[in-house]
């Protein structure tokens, strides 16, 4: 097999502490510039409030409507939406719909869980601030 192929399957999907469903599409050793994950928020969840240190997160909303929250600001995102997080900004993103949120998570450089860092858990969920 070329140096250059990473054989499918995708692996499973897990549940993370911070509340929300992740698929590892793309997060090994061999590329450590970038990472690329499918998150699903249920319906009514918010994450909890987390940063991840020298890391760039971009979610790319692919389904369901929610409202992000970066560095205190908050809005609502829906299919075809954008979100460039810088590293170590805290964040929270809330699933507002009947279905869950997805989205795609690229990372760079790739996603480490040493990286993550907990900030605690919501108190109430983030409201937008602006009206779309």
């Amino acid at each position: 097999m070329p140096p250059w192929l990473v054989p499918g399957p995708f692996p499973a999907e897990f549940m993370t502490d911070e509340r929300c469903s992740i698929t590892e599409l793309l997060n090994i050793a061999e590329s450590p510039d970038a990472s690329l994950a499918l998150a699903r928020v249920s319906p009514g969840v918010t994450t909890r409030l987390h940063a991840v240190t020298g890391t760039v997160e971009r979610y790319v909303i692919l389904s369901g409507t929610g409202i992000v929250e970066i560095a205190g600001t908050s809005a609502p995102v829906a299919p075809g939406d954008r979100v460039l997080i810088p590293p170590g900004i805290p964040q929270r993103i809330t699933a507002t719909g009947d279905v869950p949120l997805e989205f795609h998570c690229l990372c760079t450089p790739r996603f480490r869980p040493e990286n993550y860092v907990d900030l605690g858990d919501p108190v109430t969920p983030p409201s937008p601030r602006s009206p779309r």
